[in-house]
């Protein structure tokens, strides 16, 4: 399937690959379909892939691992919040957090409090949002990125 993107220009998505999201995402609810994509011409960037929806081609919005960034993160999701995406096999899971790119490339921050949680074996997702103030909305990750970068870790 090839579709013409704001981000990338025209890609083309093996179907088999394609995300579903049964409720959409936070903001986006009839947006429920999505493709994992890695800009291969930029590098790795810090691990920025991007969210790219099926639906709305001008719509990706770039994530990442927030272990990446913050090694210790580990929130306690409740089970009947993951039912939608099927069994879940440790081994199946993927935890991405979306980021924030301002102009200002010094407040580029990840959101904790809603990450997204896949599982990569159904294709299924879930976007879920934790409630308090344990985790940050717009946690800081250019100091911790350019660290990465000296150490060449990224």
């Amino acid at each position: 399937m090839i579709i013409e993107t704001r981000v990338f220009g025209e890609v083309d998505i093996d179907p088999a690959k394609i995300i579903h999201f049964e409720n959409g995402i936070v903001g986006f609810p009839d947006l429920q379909d999505f493709a994992l994509i890695h800009d291969s011409d930029q590098g790795d960037n810090a691990g920025i892939r991007w969210m790219q929806s099926i639906e709305e081609p001008a719509f990706a919005m770039p994530v990442m691992d927030p272990l990446t960034v913050k090694p210790d993160y580990n929130p306690e999701v409740d089970d009947e919040v993951l039912k939608p995406i099927g069994k879940l096999d440790p081994e199946e899971i993927l935890v991405l957090v979306t980021v924030t790119v301002p102009k200002d490339l010094k407040k580029m921050s990840v959101n904790l409090r809603a990450p997204i949680i896949i599982n990569v074996g159904e294709r299924k997702a879930v976007q879920i949002i934790f409630e308090g103030d344990e985790y940050q909305i717009k946690f800081p990750i250019y100091d911790i990125i350019a660290d990465r970068k000296k150490e060449g870790a990224c």
